[in-house]
């Protein structure tokens, strides 16, 4: 085989030096994969899951990019169907959405909404879910427990007759009161309908305002749209109603990961699926709690849960 030479002339080598040539191209490493962009929802919750997920990956060699607290759903979402993110926790119940599905009882059901929203994603836009975790983190009413004790209200029906009675102010989100799901799911399973003097909107989705304003009374405010993992609630002395009609779809938080992504890093599934089989309920509240309440760093608050359960050094 010719070898053109610096001075342009052509030069021999032997077959030796073709193989040896040859052997040392095969081994160069291929170009580095790309690192995985991993994202998160603007409210705690999401920045705290996100913190374990970045963390895990990290420490298994996988490289990243931080884009954690990015926006709301729309934006995430958005984000991961163009490609500019790679992986963010996402939850069941918003599949619905997505796909123009919010009628469908199957998303009351926690196994069966996630087998759809993992077989529709993966079919219409290469996405994958990965494992849920064994928590449910839908909208609900909570209310100061002192007033739900002297009106003996514990669920939905009891808020309803308390309605009638013109006792209520509730503090919500637009979100909350615009979507189909939110406020007009729990009217109209229950019964009841909230004026415009009852209610307190709120710009933004963070719970967070609306359980101090319930909490501190603010405007007259006594109850509040909340998350079922908000860690706010025991702290501020607020109760979540009992949703007995299941007016809710499940909300089950589960990472969602580009299928290329997952073609390159196969290994990611293993990896973040023992963290999630370890957020139920009580302890996704307890870990809210530390960052809402006690002002705590997501970061130091997701990577202390990751050590103590033996998931990270």
């Amino acid at each position: 085989m010719p070898n053109i030479s610096k001075d342009g002339r052509v030069a021999r080598i032997s077959r030796r030096g073709f193989l040896a040539s040859a052997t040392a191209l095969s081994i160069v490493p291929a170009r580095a994969a790309e690192p995985v962009t991993v994202a998160s929802k603007i409210d705690t919750e999401g920045g705290l899951i996100g913190e374990m997920m970045l963390a895990l990956l990290q420490a298994a060699g996988i490289p990243t990019r931080n884009r954690l607290q990015l926006g709301p759903t729309r934006i995430l979402r958005a984000a991961i169907l163009s490609g500019a993110i790679d992986l963010y926790p996402e939850y069941t119940g918003n599949a619905a959405f997505f796909f123009g599905m919010d009628g469908d009882p199957v998303w009351k059901d926690e196994q069966a909404g996630y087998e759809r929203a993992r077989t529709l994603d993966l079919q219409r836009n290469n996405l994958v879910w990965l494992s849920p975790a064994p928590a449910d983190n839908s909208w609900v009413i909570a209310m100061r427990g002192d007033l739900a004790d002297a009106h003996r209200l514990a669920t939905l029906e009891d808020f309803a007759r308390w309605t009638r009675e013109g006792g209520v102010k509730l503090a919500a989100s637009a979100e909350f009161v615009e979507s189909r799901s939110g406020l007009p799911a729990f009217q109209e399973t229950y019964g009841f309908a909230l004026d415009a003097r009852q209610l307190l909107v709120l710009s933004g989705g963070n719970t967070s305002a609306t359980i101090k304003a319930a909490a501190d009374g603010i405007s007259g405010v006594n109850s509040a749209m909340a998350y079922g993992t908000d860690g706010a609630l025991v702290a501020l002395g607020l109760r979540a109603l009992k949703d007995s009609k299941h007016a809710q779809p499940v909300y089950a938080p589960a990472p969602v990961v580009r299928a290329a992504i997952m073609q390159s890093y196969p290994q990611i599934a293993g990896i973040l699926a023992p963290a999630f089989a370890r957020l139920d309920l009580g302890t996704l509240r307890g870990l809210n709690e530390q960052i809402a309440i006690q002002g705590r760093e997501a970061r130091l608050v997701a990577r202390k849960f990751l050590q103590e359960r033996g998931l990270l050094a």
